[in-house]
């Protein structure tokens, strides 16, 4: 069994920091590619940030400058620091992460349980 875990959300205010955390633990050979993606009320869930095995990293434009993802290999873990948060930025933050299933061949995807995070103005 795998288990994704997120932690870090809360309510700040616009202009201030939060940082997330997801740890993914058990049968795992090896973490691929770790992800933040959220979901606001009303609208689709969208990929935030992601960082590859070896710390490649893309964002969405909307963070472009203001949010720092990054991952400690050792721990399968993955952050997410947000800086000077906006209002717009509230929603569900959802981890997920791609791996390797050891005694198996194939990637699978899993998700954690969310994150709210809420910006107020």
């Amino acid at each position: 069994q795998v288990q994704v875990v997120e932690s870090g959300g809360g309510l700040v205010q616009a202009g201030g920091s939060l940082r997330l955390s997801c740890t993914a633990s058990g049968n795992i050979f090896r973490v691929n590619t770790m992800g933040w993606y959220r979901q606001a009320p009303g609208k689709q869930r969208e990929l935030v940030a992601a960082i590859t095995s070896d710390d490649s990293t893309n964002y969405v434009d909307s963070v472009k400058g203001r949010f720092t993802i990054s991952r400690d290999n050792a721990k399968n873990t993955v952050y997410l620091q947000m800086n000077s948060l906006k209002p717009e930025d509230t929603a569900v933050y959802y981890c997920n992460a791609n791996l390797l299933k050891r005694y198996t061949s194939s990637s699978y995807s899993y998700w954690g349980q969310g994150t709210q995070v809420t910006v107020s103005s």
